[in-house]
Formats: structure tokens, C-alpha cells, sequence
């Protein structure tokens, strides 16, 4: 199975910046994803990108702020958020699918714990 590792979330400012990283042991697969869940909210699709092409796609809340980035010989994506607001805060996700790139959470099997992300206002 893939296993998949969260880090670099924290507490910042609005307007303020992070890096989340997601690091994969095992296989690598076509698609790597970002959602995020805010409280008392459904996981929600954020960004997501081809393993090896490189596409990349964006939720329309983000774009232009979020930028989702991969490197394949370390098997990790980042997601680089900047502008954040307060609205951003969640829980994200890193995702994993060996098909083709889908913004449905139900088509990722792999997961990881995630890691927090609040914006203060």
C-alpha cells in the first residue's frame, strides 16, 4: 500500500504563506491530490496534480493563490498556499490514485492523517 505523510501546516496570518508537504513510500501513482476539511464541512477538492505529466488543477477558491507541485524522485508533493485566509483553515489532505486525475475525494484510495491548517483573521 502507499503510505502517505503530511507535514508543514500551522498557524499563520491572513495573507500569510505555507509550504505542505506530502511524502509517499511505495509505489508512485498517476495522480496526487490536496482536499481539505473545514469544521463541520465535507472534504472538499483543493488541488491536484499527474504524477508524471504534470498537469495541474486547481479548485476555483484557489486559484491563483495555491500552487500544487511535485518531485518525482522523492515521491512528494507540495502544496505552496499563499494569500491565505481565514476560509482556508482545514484540516488537508494528501491524496493518492493510480488513475486519472478526478477532484472526487471517493476516487482517491490513498490518504493520509492530515495536517492542520488555521488562518487567523
Amino acid at each position: 500500500q502507499v503510505q502517505l505523510v503530511e507535514s508543514g501546516g500551522g498557524l499563520v496570518q491572513a495573507g500569510g504563506s505555507l509550504r505542505l508537504s506530502c511524502a509517499a513510500s511505495g509505489r508512485s501513482s498517476y495522480t496526487r491530490a490536496w482536499f481539505r476539511r473545514a469544521p463541520g464541512k465535507e472534504r472538499e477538492f483543493v488541488a491536484g496534480i499527474s504524477w508524471t505529466g504534470g498537469n495541474t488543477y486547481y479548485a476555483d477558491s484557489v486559484k491563483g493563490r495555491f500552487t500544487i507541485s511535485r518531485d518525482n524522485a522523492k515521491n512528494t508533493v507540495y502544496l505552496q498556499m499563499n494569500s491565505l485566509k481565514p476560509e482556508d483553515t482545514a484540516v488537508y489532505y494528501c491524496a493518492a490514485s493510480s488513475s486519472t486525475y478526478r477532484d472526487s475525494a471517493a476516487s482517491y484510495p490513498y490518504w493520509g492523517q492530515g495536517t492542520q491548517v488555521t488562518v487567523s483573521s
